[in-house]
């Protein structure tokens, strides 16, 4: 088991995309789910796979839930010891769509350049 600490990815203008997310994410039920997941991760960091988490690509991971046939998932990535959430969505169809990746993965370079200015922790 390798604990992690978990943060979320905070944009320039002070924005985290994962809060924004969840506070549109309904039913709250599914939040639950999703909070349970970002737990997990926290306790089984880079440990933690199928079905909670997967590799996607260029260093993304996707933490999976779901809620009746809504499929929730939050993209993070490894960054020493801690892991980042960049942002979460729901998935459309069979796919992670490439975009959410490549958002993943642009926030993820900025993170390396400037960890402090794009963490936030609660």
């Amino acid at each position: 088991m390798a604990a992690v600490k978990v943060v979320m990815y905070k944009e320039d203008d002070e924005s985290v995309p994962l809060l924004e997310w969840l506070d549109d994410v309904q039913p709250r039920k599914a939040i639950a789910k999703c909070i349970v997941l970002v737990d997990l991760l926290k306790q089984f960091g880079p440990d933690l796979h199928r079905p909670h988490a997967d590799f996607l690509r260029d260093g993304i991971h996707e933490l999976r839930t779901h809620y009746m046939s809504v499929q929730y998932r939050m993209l993070y990535f490894f960054h020493k010891q801690t892991a980042v959430i960049t942002h979460g969505l729901i998935k459309p169809g069979k796919q992670v769509l490439p975009k959410e990746i490549d958002l993943a993965v642009q926030r993820k370079k900025k993170f390396e350049i400037a960890p402090k200015k794009h963490t936030h922790e609660e």
